[in-house]
């Protein structure tokens, strides 16, 4: 697929099949998180590839939404603020733009394999910093679940240019 129809392609998919995601798709899914940019390549993210029929109970305490546990898996991404580039100039510590940079890769990665997902930033971090076993030196910052999706998108509209650019 061609990177302007992935990206005029992908959306927030709120429905799944429970048809298997193939191991080649997933292993390419995964390769693409590794390649994606991070602050002095710093790399400070965990993708967790979490399986969903062996996590449901947990999976549904994390993120409520029905369709959020349809899907084989439910991929997670943490960092670690402690081992991100952080500007010097004002204390910006970038971990969790690296971390959507990360997520960003993958959703579109799957969108370009013929697969669903839809970006979940409105969980109970509590509850995903247990279930996912991490210290206090990480964080949880996106979910998404991948798999077949069986939804239609939904109306997305999107602002003129005129409206999001300035030229200076």
């Amino acid at each position: 697929m061609e990177f302007f129809d992935v990206i005029s392609e992908r959306y927030s998919v709120r429905g799944f099949t429970d048809q298997e995601v193939e191991k080649e798709k997933l292993d390419k899914i995964l390769e693409a998180a590794r390649l994606a940019p991070t602050g002095v390549n710093a790399q400070p993210f965990k993708v967790f590839v979490i399986d969903t029929k062996e996590n449901k109970e947990v999976l549904s305490k994390i993120y409520k939404a029905d369709w959020f546990v349809q899907a084989p898996y439910v991929i997670a991404i943490a960092a670690c603020p402690d081992k991100a580039w952080t500007r010097p100039w004002d204390g910006k510590n970038i971990a969790d733009i690296d971390a959507t940079i990360v997520m960003d890769h993958i959703i579109l990665a799957a969108t370009d394999l013929g697969l669903g997902t839809c970006y979940i930033g409105a969980f109970k971090a509590d509850v995903a910093k247990e279930f996912l076993e991490l210290d206090d030196d990480w964080e949880p910052v996106l979910f998404t679940p991948l798999g077949y999706g069986n939804a239609e998108p939904r109306e997305t509209p999107r602002k003129s240019l005129d409206e999001l650019v300035v030229y200076k």
